[in-house]
């Protein structure tokens, strides 16, 4: 008999939300994303260390200023990882462009351009990667041109179905809906019965699929930020789903029945396709409470870690 996480893999792309290689050689994922808290973590791991001190001696050969060293550390050591990953999953890594140029298209490609030549100075084809760009409207942008250029793109932080039409619309690779932040928020914000079907970030994601498929939008919807099992089962079905691996262990555990709750054939939306200009896209975020409260968040967050991470990195 098959566990549910065997039993999900038939229906939906797993993929693993982690930088730890051993956790993911043993759950098998197809793809994997990273982001600078995972980064983080996994630079603490010792079996990274050589990648830290590699990432460190490239930077300081490449010179310049302060930060310019320390983002080129970051930058090294996100590739190092990203190359050691992909030995072992046959699809796709996820590497994030820095959090703190989330306002900032230009610096968002420039940024992007120069992530994609390390992976291809490595021998590692742009096929293999998705660059992670926060939803902002700038960052939107960013990666309508780079979609443009051959670069693919995971627009990341996404709350609201502003962010996910504008994605649709920019010619967008793949969006993360995050389904465990919107959760939070109601949670802390909200009274409610949450739980199954009820969970708001399952709505989301599940209302953003449906809408996609029913426009016939190519953009994946790989559902993300999961806080129990119980989210990961309602989006069975989803295009893609990236899990921690202590859940994919939960769902490992369990020989429960796995139904599945979302389908293109059966896809359906009220909803139009949306052309969205700027000024409609900011009203629409700014009236959308929580997604504007989880993003800006987010991105402070996000942030925050890789500030932690260029901190480690310079201690080396």
């Amino acid at each position: 008999m098959m566990n549910q996480l065997e039993k999900l893999k038939q229906i939906t792309t797993v993929v693993a939300d982690t930088g730890d290689i051993e956790a993911i050689a043993r759950f098998k994922p197809v793809d994997a994303t990273t982001n600078p808290s995972l980064l983080l973590k996994a630079a603490q791991l010792p079996q990274y260390a050589e990648l830290l001190t590699k990432a460190k001696n490239w930077a300081d050969e490449q010179g310049g200023s302060q930060q310019e060293v320390l983002d080129n550390m970051t930058d090294k050591l996100a590739v190092e990882i990203g190359k050691e990953i992909l030995k072992i999953i046959p699809g796709r890594i996820s590497t994030e462009v820095d959090a703190r140029l989330s306002f900032d298209t230009q610096a968002t490609l420039q940024r992007a351009r120069k992530l994609i030549a390390l992976y291809e100075d490595s021998n590692v084809s742009r096929d293999r990667i998705l660059i992670k760009i926060a939803s902002t409207w700038e960052g939107i942008q960013a990666a309508r041109e780079l979609e443009q250029e051959g670069i693919n793109c995971n627009l990341t932080l996404l709350f609201s179905f502003a962010q996910a039409a504008a994605c649709a619309d920019a010619g967008v690779y793949l969006i993360s809906p995050f389904v465990g932040r919107i959760l939070d928020w109601f949670k802390a914000n909200e009274e409610g019965d949450f739980t199954g079907a009820n969970d708001p970030g399952v709505q989301s994601v599940s209302g953003i699929y449906n809408y996609y498929k029913a426009n016939d939008y190519n953009t994946i919807v790989m559902g993300a930020s999961f806080r129990n099992i119980s989210e990961i089962q309602e989006l069975a079905g989803c295009d893609r789903l990236t899990i921690a691996p202590a859940l994919m262990q939960e769902l490992e555990d369990s020989a429960d029945e796995l139904p599945t709750k979302l389908s293109a054939d059966s896809a359906a939306s009220d909803q139009g396709r949306l052309v969205l200009n700027e000024a409609e896209f900011r009203w629409m975020m700014n009236e959308d409470a929580m997604a504007t409260e989880k993003l800006a968040e987010g991105i402070r967050n996000f942030a925050a870690d890789q500030i932690k991470l260029e901190k480690l990195l310079s201690e080396v």
